[in-house]
């Protein structure tokens, strides 16, 4: 395959495509900066108190205020806040874009939504048990954009099965007809990678690739939003554009082409 990417494009494809993921600093951190803000006020509306001399412990700490009876109906508030925010999406997008530009292309489709999760510190009502998206009605040409709030470290964050033990889990799911999500993470359970992802980070995931969580063992809270991004002219499954997905970096060449028709009589 012909490949005119500059090297330094190629590595990081490479990388990609044989770990699955992208760890990286925020390529706009006071984008980043502005979404946590703005859920520490939405957050200090919710709760009726003053605001944190320290964002971070404040987010970390969220369990010590919010029972996990209350937890949904402050996440729903939260996420409401967020999605109302009219620069909130492109102030995500801008933490990785040339990390999106890259490895998904120049032509974004994006997530209408930003969603966000909230996991206390030993809370099981808030688990994703393993998974691929894929599996239940999303494109394979989509990834994840993960970004955490606070520090994500061991059971706090996420798990990833990497590409090799991937694609051998798939040629034996015929195996666990019958059988569930638990009996499948135990077999993988040696080979997933947790993924260890400060604050002032993101992670770029591909969703084919089985993945969840499981109940936070550490004494903090667990912050992350996730959205989900493609080329806009790639296929598309159950998430439809213009239902779920939105275009956001439309080239003329193709503003041009989708408005285009032919003259009247010109094919008679």
């Amino acid at each position: 395959m012909t490949n005119f990417l500059p090297a330094e494009e190629q590595a990081l494809t490479r990388r990609f495509l044989e770990t699955g993921h992208i760890i990286a600093p925020a390529e706009d951190r006071a984008a980043l900066d502005r979404i946590r803000d703005l859920l520490v006020h939405a957050a200090c509306d919710w709760l009726d108190c003053p605001l944190p001399a320290s964002p971070d412990a404040f987010l970390n700490g969220i369990g010590d205020r919010v029972p996990v009876d209350r937890l949904n109906d402050f996440r729903l508030h939260q996420i409401g806040r967020l999605n109302a925010e009219p620069w909130a999406r492109a102030a995500y997008f801008a933490a990785a874009r040339r990390t999106l530009e890259i490895l998904v292309g120049n032509e974004l489709a994006m997530q209408r939504r930003l969603n966000l999760s909230i996991q206390l510190s030993g809370d099981s009502s808030s688990l994703l048990p393993v998974h691929a998206d894929v599996w239940s009605g999303d494109s394979p040409f989509e990834l994840v954009l993960w970004i955490p709030l606070v520090d994500c470290y061991r059971t706090k964050s996420m798990y990833l099965l990497p590409p090799g033990p991937a694609q051998a889990l798939e040629g034996r799911m015929a195996d666990y007809t019958g059988r569930n999500t638990d009996d499948i993470y135990r077999d993988i359970e040696p080979d997933l990678l947790w993924l260890d992802i400060p604050y002032g980070h993101f992670l770029l995931f591909n969703q084919n690739l089985p993945h969840g969580n499981r109940v936070n063992q550490e004494p903090e809270a667990r912050w992350s939003m996730n959205c989900r991004f493609k080329g806009v002219f790639t296929p598309y499954a159950d998430k439809r554009l213009g239902e779920f997905f939105e275009p956001i970096t439309l080239r003329a060449a193709s503003r041009i082409g989708m408005a285009y028709d032919y003259p009247n009589g010109f094919k008679e």
